[in-house]
């Protein structure tokens, strides 16, 4: 059992995450007031816990705006990123719902037992996601920029999948919604059966008993997993 002043370290090491989470979170919507902060923020004396914050040199706060400093910025990025990979992990192998994968993303994030390398490993093993379920990106790592071979990986892009092989679409992340409107009326989307049939002269897919050419870049933003 681990002793009272530890079990209040963690707490408090728990809601300093979880608020430069929500400074990343509110960053990526454009937004950097602290009333904004704190309103999405369940976290009782969260003014407290941002002054603490910027006396560890994580943020800079200025009248109504907070700022994360260079530090801040290292430690929100590590702690997205493992909470973003985990959800993929949660959601895309192990296939728990949406309540299941959000716990264990937000326990796993706290937690000091996944390594630099161990996370580098998850990512890999994924296929290097750009993206959660949710769609918001997740940090890229040093992993990604060299694309570890050792290690296959789970989820791939449609543009290397083996033809003939059957594969299952686990998300896609074109640019805009509207190739997502035109995938769909073909009956390509996540969860979705596909098999490649045919690289050149054009890049074509099976869905079904139909075969659909694809815009290779288009292709690129779909990632799936190999199935029996």
């Amino acid at each position: 059992m681990k002793s009272s002043s530890t079990c209040g370290q963690e707490v408090r090491a728990h809601e300093l995450d979880e608020l430069l989470e929500r400074v990343w979170t509110l960053r990526e919507q454009g937004k950097n007031e602290v009333t904004d902060l704190l309103s999405i923020t369940p976290i009782e004396d969260g003014k407290l816990w941002l002054q603490q914050l910027q006396t560890l040199g994580l943020v800079t706060l200025l009248q109504n705006t907070v700022k994360m400093t260079k530090e801040g910025e290292r430690e929100a990025e590590q702690i997205l990123r493992r909470h973003r990979l985990a959800e993929r992990l949660f959601a895309d192998v192990f296939l728990t719902s949406e309540e299941v994968w959000e716990r264990e993303a937000c326990e796993l994030e706290h937690q000091s037992v996944l390594t630099e390398e161990a996370v580098s490993a998850v990512c890999a093993f994924l296929g290097h996601p750009p993206t959660c379920p949710h769609g918001r990106p997740i940090p890229r790592g040093a992993c990604c920029s060299h694309f570890q071979k050792e290690i296959k990986p789970f989820v791939i892009p449609l543009t290397e999948a083996a033809l003939a092989d059957h594969y299952q679409i686990v998300f896609m992340t074109p640019k805009s919604h509207a190739p997502l409107d035109r995938l769909a009326t073909l009956g390509i989307h996540p969860g979705g059966e596909i098999r490649v049939t045919q690289r050149r002269p054009s890049f074509v897919v099976r869905v079904g008993e139909t075969d659909v050419a694809l815009d290779k870049s288009l292709a690129q933003d779909i990632f799936v997993k190999q199935i029996s």
